[in-house]
């Protein structure tokens, strides 16, 4: 099995977000560090996704149709099973009001897109060893 540098070979990511350009982005960057890289439109398609595959951490944009980020985020942590799966808000807005609606739902991060290689592997490395540790 080829190992990436980075340590995350075989950790399953969901992407969730309506662009197929930053699913594209998310999946190549993550793919090319040995991730198993889930992806879904939206949060209904999420949900059902996260209950199957069990992902270790998801990245989840805010605005989104039908379902937006902050609801798919509370559903997550509201749910017994998947309150320690750390959850990322992707956002195009930098805004501290977004920033604190996005903690109230319980997000362990806020990512302004659009993000770099090294803020999406950031911020797996600083909340997925937090939960294995767990």
């Amino acid at each position: 099995m080829n190992v990436s540098a980075s340590g995350l070979a075989g950790l399953k990511v969901l992407v969730i977000d309506d662009s197929k350009t930053i699913r594209r982005t998310a999946e190549t960057l993550l793919k090319k560090e040995g991730c198993e890289v889930l992806t879904a439109i939206d949060g209904f398609e999420a949900l059902a996704m996260i209950s199957d595959q069990k992902p270790a951490i998801i990245f989840v944009d805010i605005m989104m149709p039908r379902l937006d980020g902050y609801q798919t985020c509370a559903l997550i942590k509201n749910n017994p099973e998947f309150r320690a799966t750390p959850v990322i808000m992707l956002s195009s807005k930098d805004g501290l009001f977004d920033k604190a609606r996005g903690r109230l739902v319980g997000a362990e991060q806020y990512l302004t897109k659009p993000f770099t290689r090294d803020e999406l592997l950031g911020a797996i490395h600083r909340h997925v060893s937090m939960a294995a540790s767990h």
